[in-house]
């Protein structure tokens, strides 16, 4: 499943964890991701994975949009 999400700057994705295993690409803007207690700065072009339980977050440092897949889906999305 993909999902777009924009952010403005200083939007937050507060800590959370679920079972699907996620990918995030950086379509546009600057981030700061913390996942398993690692922090690292993405910017357009980046992408990381999440792993499925991994309590994760970011903070939009300046506005942009990710683009994120998931397995499975997230029905909690349809």
């Amino acid at each position: 499943m993909l999902v777009e999400f924009r952010f403005a700057k200083d939007g937050k994705g507060l800590a959370h964890n679920h079972p699907h295993v996620q990918t995030t690409y950086v379509a546009s803007g600057k981030f700061e991701f913390t996942v398993a207690g690692e922090t690292r700065i993405l910017n357009p072009g980046d992408g990381l994975l999440i792993p499925s339980n991994a309590v994760h977050s970011c903070v939009a440092l300046e506005a942009g949009n990710l683009i994120d897949a998931f397995t499975p889906r997230r029905d909690d999305f349809l």
